[in-house]
């Protein structure tokens, strides 16, 4: 597969081949041309810098949506030393775009659930491009409900744009499956650990994404709609979305001031896919901090703590009813 490079990204990409022409020149040549390669690597890191320090909300979009970042299995076959996949509904069919299954992390036998992108056509068609059915949502729960009844915490990964709006989809309950999902995990007497991975979109996240700690990797977004949805409706005009994002206010340091993140994951200089094994890493290391604290919470203290935790989020005012005039 090709490289793909985003706009904002092209003078960095420019710049790093500008330095292996002068390194091929000077291998070739004889010439010593280090000085020249020197300020050009402190220019390189200098631009890196400032480029990935001062993302717009649109530019972070984009490197969620970037086609090599790593995806649930990619953090599975590097975080768990055991992974066993778990597959179907019970009712009608397994989901491809949604995976679950037994896992081990360390010393902790948890269960993992999260959404699966592809990568290639093929791929993306075989996981219906991350957007599940509602028998998705069903097989996350059989997966949450085997988790309480074998005492396993919850890890939840969001990926993904959105349920899958078609008509089969509709037609076998998808609304239900998710709200069904809410009811439950907000009363799932296990620990839940849900880390928005990449993208984060309206239902179709928040049906595996109620949760103890609500964490973020620091490119990701987490909305009620896409930026080109929400151009859509506001201006009429998707090529918006740019502007929709600013106004928005989705990324993950936005959630953090709206106290919705609990923690923001940085992410290697980049983004998560420059460095998969050290963004797995640090990804873990959290995991397990997190596995540690939450496992010490007696269950029913958790549950009203994550009752509690969704009460506080949003903002809103009571009105008292004014009193009734009497009428002659």
């Amino acid at each position: 597969m090709a490289e793909i490079i985003l706009d904002f990204e092209k003078p960095i990409i420019e710049l790093e081949k500008k330095i292996e022409e002068l390194r091929a020149q000077s291998a070739s040549s004889g010439v010593d041309l280090n000085p020249e390669i020197e300020k050009a690597k402190v220019k390189l890191n200098r631009l890196i810098q400032k480029t990935y320090s001062n993302l717009t909300r649109w530019q972070r979009v984009q490197l969620a949506r970037h086609p090599d970042r790593p995806y649930t299995l990619d953090y599975v076959k590097r975080i768990c030393s055991e992974f066993i996949e778990i597959h179907g509904d019970r009712y009608y069919a397994d989901d491809k775009a949604v995976v679950a299954g037994l896992a081990q992390i360390e010393d902790y036998k948890v269960i993992l659930i999260g959404q699966q992108k592809g990568r290639t056509t093929k791929e993306n068609l075989y996981r219906n491009f991350g957007m599940p059915h509602p028998e998705g949502y069903r097989k996350a729960r059989r997966a949450m409900q085997l988790a309480e009844k074998f005492n396993r915490p919850v890890i939840s990964f969001i990926d993904t744009q959105g349920a899958f709006p078609g008509i089969g989809a509709e037609e076998r309950g998808q609304a239900e499956a998710i709200a069904r999902n809410l009811f439950e995990m907000a009363r799932l007497r296990t620990p839940i650990i849900v880390v928005v991975i990449g993208e984060g979109a309206s239902g179709g996240a928040l049906g595996i994404g109620v949760g103890d700690r609500i964490l973020l990797l620091e490119n990701t977004w987490y909305s009620v709609i896409t930026p080109e949805g929400c151009a859509s409706i506001l201006y009429r005009d998707s090529s918006k979305a740019p502007l929709a994002a600013e106004a928005m206010k989705i990324t993950a340091r936005d959630l953090a001031e709206f106290k919705i993140a609990d923690e923001i994951i940085p992410e290697p200089i980049g983004g998560a896919h420059r460095n998969p094994d050290q963004m797995a890493q640090t990804l873990k290391d959290v995991l397990l901090r997190y596995l540690v604290e939450l496992t010490q919470i007696p269950i029913d203290e958790l549950v009203d703590q994550r009752i509690e935790k969704y009460a506080r989020m949003g903002s809103w005012k009571v009105v008292e009813p004014k009193p009734k005039t009497k009428t002659k």
